[in-house]
């Protein structure tokens, strides 16, 4: 070796690895998480990096928490030394995943998938070092199978091993369309891992079929079976339905730290101990004496998820937005006090409260504005508001919730 080249790096030991690696993991099963876990220790103990990779469709635009989960597992892999590929599936995404759906998938035109797939990697990089990801699509292998590699393929599986999976199960008795393009979908994600050659697969816990698909598929290439890794669906705020912006309780990955902090302070205590595992970079000793703590009563539940939303808010925005965002919880929430500095919009006269947080973007529509007047969660220097068509005047200042607030000033 010359004196130019960097000495080989030594990779953690097996017992320091594994405990982080599967911290979190979810596979419905006892006996899969043993088999995987043995399968992982083996792939660790040849002292390597290995081949890791998680797959997302660019079928949205706007990340929240819920979708990080698998980044958040690659950066522990990448941070152990693991090759860490990001995989963006611009051709599965013309299908679209089934695997979590109760009903068929309105699928995107390749037009619309490329549009989305640019942002992916600008916001996967706010976790994982872009220094050591490889971006991959898998259209450069999928576009390229011919329909007799097709149907080769699809020899490796059985209807019946579809209609057995819970969604397909579900619609099949209802005498709901199940569109052979679904079952395709599991193939094609089978497929990424063979023409990667992959180590391990990261992905969430309603994907284990197709996962288990690729293991299937690479055995039959020839190859070593991949180890899946698979993380639980991630809950929203109300702490029990999925996370989705569909459903108002999600975290945005590009919400400002106050609104980052406060959405996480606002989640249900028994959801505390699963969002410090999975999103946030504490190791598993970490969470454990946390969670210690709270059960052992030397650690309020109100201050473990201060901690918690600091944690998050850090990952996404660094330690001195994080510590301004405590702060301003503190102050506006905890003391009540309302804010020296906050948004502004500008009135010429008068207007309907409606169309002022809308027209200052801090609501989405008029609705929005009706449902929080309702909830009694709208407020106009200090006093409740009954009537989501009151008028406002330039220097009011009005609190929606629990941390946003606007100054309205003259124009």
């Amino acid at each position: 070796m010359s004196n130019s080249e960097p000495a080989p790096r030594q990779m953690a030991s097996v017992d320091e690895q594994l405990p982080v690696l599967l911290s979190g993991v979810d596979y419905g099963d006892d006996r899969t998480r043993t088999t995987m876990e043995a399968e992982l220790r083996q792939r660790l103990e040849e002292d390597r990096p290995l081949k890791v990779y998680a797959g997302f469709d660019p079928t949205s635009v706007d990340l929240h928490l819920g979708h990080t989960l698998p980044i958040q597992k690659l950066r522990q892999f990448q941070d152990f030394g693991h090759d860490v590929t990001f995989l963006i599936g611009n051709f599965t995404g013309l299908v679209g995943d089934p695997s979590d759906k109760n009903k068929g998938r309105p699928m995107l035109t390749p037009e619309q998938l490329a549009e989305n797939a640019e942002t992916y990697a600008t916001q996967a990089f706010r976790i994982l070092d872009d220094k050591r990801t490889m971006i991959r699509y898998n259209a450069d292998w999928l576009s390229e199978l011919t329909f007799a590699d097709v149907v080769r393929l699809s020899s490796k599986f059985t209807v019946a091993q579809f209609l057995e999976r819970d969604n397909f199960a579900k619609r099949w008795q209802r005498h709901d369309a199940v569109y052979l393009s679904e079952f395709m979908y599991a193939i094609m994600q089978a497929y990424d891992a063979v023409a990667m050659e992959t180590d391990v697969q990261v992905g969430g816990s309603e994907q284990l079929f197709n996962l288990m698909a690729g293991r299937t598929l690479q055995r039959d290439a020839g190859q070593r079976p991949q180890v899946l890794v698979t993380l639980p669906i991630l809950v929203g705020t109300d702490g029990h339905e999925r996370m989705s912006k569909s459903t108002g309780n999600s975290i945005g990955i590009y919400d400002t730290p106050n609104d980052m902090y406060g959405k996480v302070m606002s989640l249900p205590d028994h959801v505390i101990i699963d969002f410090f595992t999975l999103v946030t970079p504490l190791s598993p000793d970490e969470v454990q004496n946390i969670d210690d703590a709270v059960s052992h009563g030397s650690l309020l539940p109100m201050d473990a998820k201060k901690r918690l939303a600091y944690e998050i808010v850090a990952v996404f925005s660094g330690l001195e937005d994080a510590a301004s965002a405590q702060m301003y919880f503190e102050a506006t929430i905890q003391r009540q006090e309302t804010p020296q500095e906050m948004a502004e919009f500008g009135i010429d006269g008068t207007e309907s409260l409606h169309r002022v947080l809308t027209e200052a973007n801090l609501v989405t529509s008029g609705g929005e504005v009706r449902r929080l007047v309702g909830q009694g969660a709208v407020s106009v220097n200090g006093d409740r508001v009954e009537e989501f068509t009151q008028l406002i005047h330039p220097g009011d200042e009005i609190r929606v919730g629990r941390h946003r607030f606007l100054r309205v000033t003259k124009l």
